[in-house]
């Protein structure tokens, strides 16, 4: 389930604290705090930033071989000069060169 960012409305309309709930992506926004009764809106906010993965920032961090094979997927890695590729793991063929 997403988590949705919520600001407090003062009485004289600024904003107040901010704080975030998990619900599900069908359930309406939420118009009062669930602890205090206050009345809060929905904030649009940043989404968090990548994971640093190996010390350099990555959106999606890389699969090890085996994990790919385990999901069904063939990896190749390209071997030498022109376009042939090698099976690395997976069900396909062991290589794959140009016509």
């Amino acid at each position: 389930m997403p988590m949705y960012e919520y600001v407090v409305i003062n009485g004289d309309g600024s904003e107040g604290e901010r704080f975030e709930v998990i619900e599900s992506i069908h359930a309406p926004p939420l118009t009062k705090h669930p602890q205090t009764g206050q009345p809060v809106r929905r904030v649009i906010s940043r989404p968090a930033p990548p994971k640093v993965i190996g010390g350099r920032h990555d959106a999606k961090p890389e699969l090890s071989d085996r994990r790919l094979e385990q999901l069904g997927f063939t990896k190749y890695k390209k071997t030498g000069p022109g376009r042939k590729y090698e099976k690395v793991v997976g069900y396909g063929p062991d290589l794959i060169k140009p016509d």
